[in-house]
């Protein structure tokens, strides 16, 4: 070989061992870019929640229209804040909502804008509540999906107060008028909006003072359920032309705290008492449609004598039957998040000995482990939930016992379920939700001969011999023990769902009610869980949960102890752990934060 050849080959191979290098390092990063979280510069790191959750989906998550009518956007945006501010001019951030740059609406995460352009209405989706940041060490850690920390009942508390400012002078109106109609606006033009910001404030105005608590729910909780039954039956299905039935309106008393979402589309029932069926598309509409009842979707039915359920439930109707189903497999995209800090690999496999014992010595594993549940019409099981009754705050099954009114909906019904003149609440929305969903998807159902509309046995054996077994399924979507347990009942019927723990660490504070601020806490007995604490961002690595001082938006959580379990406040309940010594607690808490 000559001079030359030999320093080509020479110069050849070391570039050769260059690209590799270069080609090593590329993968190792790519690698690591794979395994960190994904950060926003300059603001939010996105924990790791799977492949599967992308950032279109996210985007999407975000803005998914299901129906929801808050209040027209118009309205809002010329609206005065309780500082004189634009009510919008922070994108509600400062009731502990995110913004959400990736719209020019304004609107914060979860809150979506929809309809024509120029009559856009304001509305919620399910990202409002859950989605939640963390901060630690001056980072933002986002978390989909997470239980929001935020103030529902201040947000819409301020709403009506700035729709009635806007109301109580002639000024003050042609202002606001002024700002959404423009200056040129007729008189007539001013009257029919005046006339239809009134029957807004009216109704409105109705559910809030009759159903908000003077103490509050407080920042990340809400009493779900009371506002889904008096959303409903309190504003629309009396007669009268406003809808309004307000008697049927009660004090929403019963606060939890938002549940996770990762995992919700796999778990055998939902909602903390578990009585919503789970399993397969259609009985998760069942579930997101009551839900986006609760948060102002229109809903007017009529009685009809014809239909199977003697009622139509479609007429007003603004559910989004298609975005639900969209959101729903968002939903299900998404992951459990990922501890994204280091943690004690050997504590954490000492833990997870703990966590499996089958003994009191540990036994989470038993009500918290994944096992398969039921299937139903669904290839994929359901995730084992377990109802249990482990002497935690009662509170929310007062609001199950609770009756109302019917109004237009009295006689109408699903099989073995007609209502008359009063109904508990509970199967009023039952028979709202499954009427919906049927004559939504199968109208060919909904029609009856007129011998037969006269009969409720012969429609109520038509719809069972008529529906397929899938079909057959949603009328059992909803299901409730005939006699709901009384407070102070000893029987052990206060259950409540134990679900899968994958992503507890992301998910303070705990019990149903949010009434115990970190996992720490949870494990000692309910005499020694903080009397008071504060809610917040921060986030304590340590302890697992919500950090001892709170910064920037917070607020202070009073509880109540085992004398006091239906004060919908109480810490009392679910002693499991308490016996472990403080190195097994130690181990336990490390597993826990690798789910």
């Amino acid at each position: 070989m000559n001079t030359k050849t030999a320093d080509s080959a020479r110069w050849i191979k070391r570039w050769s061992i260059i690209a590799l290098a270069v080609l090593g390092i590329a993968l190792i990063a790519a690698i690591v870019l794979l395994r960190t979280p994904d950060k926003k510069p300059g603001s939010i790191t996105y924990v790791d929640q799977g492949a599967s959750w992308r950032q279109v989906d996210r985007e999407a998550f975000y803005t998914q229209d299901q129906g929801s009518r808050v209040i027209p956007l118009a309205w809002i945006r010329a609206l005065d804040g309780p500082n004189g501010q634009p009510f919008l001019a922070d994108g509600l951030t400062r009731y502990g909502y995110l913004a959400n740059p990736a719209t020019d609406t304004g609107l914060p995460i979860g809150f979506t804008s929809s309809g024509p352009l120029g009559s856009e209405m304001m509305g919620m989706t399910c990202a409002a509540c859950h989605t939640r940041d963390i901060e630690v060490e001056g980072q933002t850690y986002r978390i989909d999906g997470g239980p929001a920390i935020s103030d529902f009942q201040a947000f819409l508390s301020d709403l009506d107060a700035a729709v009635a400012k806007a109301l109580a002078t002639p000024s003050a109106f042609d202002a606001f008028a002024t700002k959404i109609l423009g200056a040129g606006a007729t008189e007539a033009q001013k009257r029919a909006l005046r006339g239809a910001v009134d029957i807004w404030y009216d109704r409105q105005h109705t559910l809030f003072t009759r159903s908000f608590p003077k103490e509050g729910w407080g920042l990340g909780r809400l009493d779900a359920v009371s506002m889904i039954f008096n959303r409903l039956t309190g504003l629309d299905i009396g007669t009268g032309p406003n809808g309004i039935i307000a008697d049927n309106i009660q004090t929403a008393d019963a606060p939890v705290r938002y549940p996770f979402l990762w995992n919700a589309a796999r778990q055998d029932f939902t909602q903390w008492p578990g009585f919503a069926e789970n399993g397969n598309d259609l009985l998760g509409l069942v579930r997101n449609l009551g839900e986006v009842y609760g948060v102002f979707a229109a809903f007017s039915p009529q009685p009809d004598p014809h239909s199977i359920f003697k009622a139509n439930f479609l007429v007003g109707n603004s559910a989004n039957f298609d975005g639900l189903g969209l959101a729903e497999g968002l939903i299900k995209k998404i992951g459990a998040p990922r501890w994204p800090w280091s943690h004690d690999r050997q504590s954490a496999e000492r833990g997870k000995r703990i966590f499996d014992l089958k003994t009191a010595a540990g036994g989470c594993v038993e009500c918290h482990g994944i096992a398969k549940g039921a299937m139903r019409f669904s290839l994929t099981p359901t995730w084992r939930t377990p109802l249990l009754d482990v002497g935690t705050d009662t509170r929310e099954y007062a609001v199950l016992a609770r009756t109302a009114s019917t109004g237009v909906l009295s006689g109408t019904g699903i099989p073995l379920k007609r209502l008359g003149p009063k109904a508990r609440q509970f199967d009023i929305l039952a028979t709202s939700v499954v009427g919906s969903i049927a004559q939504n998807y199968w109208p060919f159902h909904g029609k009856l001969t007129a011998a037969e509309a006269m009969s409720e046995a012969a429609a109520d054996t038509f719809l069972k011999t008529s529906l397929s077994p899938i079909q057959a399924s949603l009328l059992n979507a909803y299901h409730l023990d005939a006699e709901v347990p009384a407070q102070g009942d000893t029987s052990g019927k206060f259950r409540y769902e134990a679900r899968v723990l994958e992503g507890i660490w992301a998910a303070a504070p705990y019990l149903h009610n949010g009434s115990v601020p970190t996992l720490a806490d949870l494990l000692k007995p309910a005499s020694q869980r903080p009397v008071r604490f504060e809610v917040g961002r921060r986030y304590d690595k340590t302890a697992v949960g919500l950090a001892a001082t709170q910064t920037g938006l917070h607020a202070t959580r009073q509880t109540t102890g085992c004398d006091r379990v239906d004060s919908g406040n109480s810490r009392c309940g679910h002693e499991y752990g308490t016996n472990l010594t403080p190195q097994q607690k130690l181990d336990l808490i490390e597993y826990l934060k690798t789910l």
